[in-house]
């Protein structure tokens, strides 16, 4: 079996775990009244759309961000582009087409391909970080409001996997003969499930990622956590519109339930097309549980717009992004 087909087999066999998840969740939740998802769905007015747009575009410049903090010449603009597009790819195509992409994007650009390797890693673990530190925030706002975490605490393992990147990524760049070690050592513990692995390539793949970005870590780092929380709280906001866009009121349903409800969900976006079934169904569950059952239809009627924006709102701007690149290298090469 090639590795292409292997990728897409994975992907399917997770999205199909979420939509499991999804259906057994909102079966504890209650039977859906769907005429009633359709009412609040007729809410919706003509100027909810746009500012909804708004709002999707600053939280993708956000997410996007950290590329231009660790790649030397990379405006914010370009940042947007360049990761719009893998968007869009890495949606249709398995991977490395999103990495084949951006490198074949950046090097048009001028920008070496190892560096656009470096900087593309970087913003991958950076948001990697702040998706599994969100239950974190989570915890801190149930502190806040006097309420029990309940089953919740089984997340605290999310928040260990975001301090155990940021941990690896801190000692891979301080120190060269660290980075070897850590390198060959990953590669010796894959090599025993895949013996094509080399420890030694995996060993100086690590030291030149090191080299890469070790000039722009000190700065690029923590401004692109604080990118990527305001990615999440941009993110959070939009859910929190479209819920009252629909009718969840804020009597029903307040801004801070909504948060934890979020902020717990979050690390399943790991799961295929930003978790869509698994992420939408623990958020229903908790604004239900929050709210009660009255709430539930429109809670699903806002979760649908939220994901409309979401993930077919980021595809629909990848084409646009190929197609601004596309005329900027015709451009070019015209000149």
């Amino acid at each position: 079996m090639s590795a292409g087909r292997r990728r897409w087999l994975i992907r399917l066999g997770l999205l199909a775990v979420a939509l499991l998840v999804a259906v057994v969740v909102v079966r504890l939740v209650g039977e859906v009244d769907w005429g009633a998802v359709r009412d609040a769905l007729g809410k919706l007015t003509w100027w909810h759309p746009l500012v909804l747009l708004v709002v999707l575009l600053v939280r993708q410049v956000l997410n996007a961000l950290p590329l231009a903090l660790f790649i030397p010449g990379i405006t914010p603009y370009r940042a947007t582009v360049n990761d719009q597009a893998a968007i869009l790819m890495v949606t249709v195509a398995p991977p490395p087409s999103d990495l084949a992409l951006r490198i074949a994007i950046f090097g048009s650009w001028g920008v070496p391909a190892a560096r656009a390797v470096a900087g593309t890693v970087m913003n991958t673990l950076t948001f990697y970080v702040v998706r599994f530190a969100a239950p974190g925030v989570g915890f801190v706002l149930l502190l806040v409001l006097g309420q029990p975490p309940g089953p919740r605490w089984f997340e605290l393992l999310s928040v260990a996997v975001s301090l155990t990147i940021v941990v690896g990524v801190v000692l891979v760049v301080r120190s060269e003969p660290l980075a070897l070690a850590i390198g060959g050592g990953a590669g010796r513990l894959v090599r025993r499930v895949r013996r094509s692995v080399d420890p030694e390539a995996w060993a100086r793949s690590c030291a030149e990622f090191r080299h890469d970005v070790a000039g722009r870590f000190r700065h690029g780092f923590p401004r692109s956590l604080l990118a990527l929380a305001g990615m999440l709280a941009v993110d959070l906001a939009l859910l929190a519109l479209c819920l009252r866009f629909v009718g969840v009121e804020r009597g029903e349903v307040g801004f801070a339930a909504v948060a934890v409800a979020y902020l717990f969900a979050y690390p399943f976006t790991l799961f295929p097309l930003s978790g869509l079934g698994v992420v939408d169904a623990l958020v229903l569950a908790a604004l239900v549980e929050a709210g009660g059952h009255q709430v539930e239809a429109a809670a699903l009627a806002g979760l649908v717009v939220w994901r409309v924006f979401t993930v077919a709102g980021p595809m629909l701007l990848g084409l646009v992004a190929l197609a601004l690149w596309r005329r900027g290298v015709r451009s070019a090469s015209a000149s």
